[in-house]
């Protein structure tokens, strides 16, 4: 058995194969509907780009510090405060190449094997795979409709062990659209102070947030400081997901020892990237709620014609998702989507990619124009009529 295999053995990769199907069904066909990834359709505002492109013509084409531009750590430290967060120091700021490569090297320097790490399930799959690379346990803490699929401080405290150290809060929730109210967010760090827990705060969504909902940042609770590592990036709110920018933000004595396992894997950030980055979060912030507004009328949109089929689904209420519980049309989701698209060319993906422990619920995202949703839905109708009437 050589290293690849056993690294292969060590980390579950059905999910991914699940997507990579998927992508190789829809790339067979005309006009399909894309609504899987969390890729955001809409390009990156004119400004930061251009600060991207004046980058490279001025020269950087080099290594920046391996925690990234002074300018842009002190940009996302304004940027975090300005939101309700903690008040970070530049030098306990680390960038990354993306909110991912972030979970990783978080996971590589504070799991050891045997450790767990506590993970709302369903939740981001990435997480899963990062815990298994460092040779932790994954404790998957199942959510339900009944709380709108988000965690509850009773749900944390029913799964801690002695063995527990990571609780991962993904706020607003990814797959589930769903945001941890914060009132929810102030018991739920009262257990991990109770329990010696480090807690993963990842808002990397909560710029998009929707109707009268909000998020409560972890780190500028009470005592939660020391205790938290913040996780998030400019791909989602500013449309950079190709530009490859994340960041996590801790106390200091946990940085350092991130910080170099970052600069071993990626040494620095893109230049470029992190110019665009400091044009992002210094420049006009009115690109962020028209976005925020584009989405928010794709959202109601989608979610009137789930309705209208008597599809239910977990309220949305922040990030780009609607999750919808597909179980009264008779088959599982899995099948679900594949029937849907190979009949209807509309792309989702079901619940179990996120680690969904029924095979009930499809993620939609709402990453295509309201036309293109609305075109999604009627195509949607059929398929879903004809399955029920064969289950009829």
């Amino acid at each position: 058995m050589n290293a690849t295999t056993r690294l292969a053995d060590r980390v579950k990769l059905k999910d991914a194969h699940l997507i990579t199907r998927m992508t190789d069904i829809a790339e067979g066909l005309a006009d399909v509907i894309k609504l899987g990834r969390g890729d955001p359709d809409l390009d990156t505002p004119a400004h930061i780009i251009k600060a991207g492109q004046d980058a490279l013509g001025n020269g950087a084409t080099h290594y920046t510090h391996p925690l990234g531009l002074p300018a842009l750590r002190q940009a996302i430290a304004a940027n975090i405060s300005a939101y309700g967060g903690a008040t970070y120091a530049p030098e306990n700021i680390v960038v990354t190449p993306g909110g991912q490569h972030a979970m990783f090297i978080i996971a590589l320097a504070l799991l050891n094997p045997g450790d767990e790490i506590l993970v709302p399930c369903p939740g981001y799959n990435p997480y899963h795979q990062a815990a298994e690379m460092a040779g932790a346990e994954t404790v998957h803490i199942r959510m339900t409709m009944e709380t709108n699929f988000t965690l509850t401080a009773e749900m944390v405290e029913a799964h801690i062990t002695p063995r527990s150290k990571i609780l991962v809060l993904i706020n607003p929730s990814n797959p589930t659209g769903t945001v941890t109210p914060p009132s929810e967010v102030r018991r739920i760090a009262e257990v991990a102070r109770k329990h010696d827990l480090i807690v993963i705060s990842d808002e990397i969504y909560a710029r998009l947030t929707y109707g009268n909902n909000t998020v409560q940042p972890v780190a500028s609770l009470p005592g939660m400081f020391e205790r938290t590592i913040t996780l998030s990036g400019l791909s989602k709110a500013y449309a950079m997901t190709g530009w490859r920018i994340g960041y996590f933000a801790g106390p200091p004595d946990l940085i350092p020892a991130l910080a170099e396992i970052n600069h071993a894997f990626a040494i620095s950030t893109a230049a470029a990237s992190q110019h665009a980055a400091i044009a992002a979060l210094t420049g006009p912030q009115d690109c962020v709620e028209e976005m925020r507004q584009i989405y928010d009328a794709r959202r109601i949109a989608l979610c009137a014609g789930l309705t209208e089929m008597g599809i239910p689904y977990a309220e949305p209420q922040g990030a780009f998702y609607v999750y919808a519980n597909v179980a009264s049309t008779g088959i599982g989701a899995t099948a679900f989507c594949e029937r849907l698209l190979r009949e209807g060319q509309v792309l989702m993906y079901p619940g179990g990619i996120y680690g969904d422990y029924t095979d009930d619920f499809v993620r939609m995202s709402l990453t295509q124009p309201v036309e293109r949703i609305r075109e999604a839905i009627t195509r949607m109708k059929t398929v879903v009529a004809a399955i029920r009437a064969e289950a009829a």
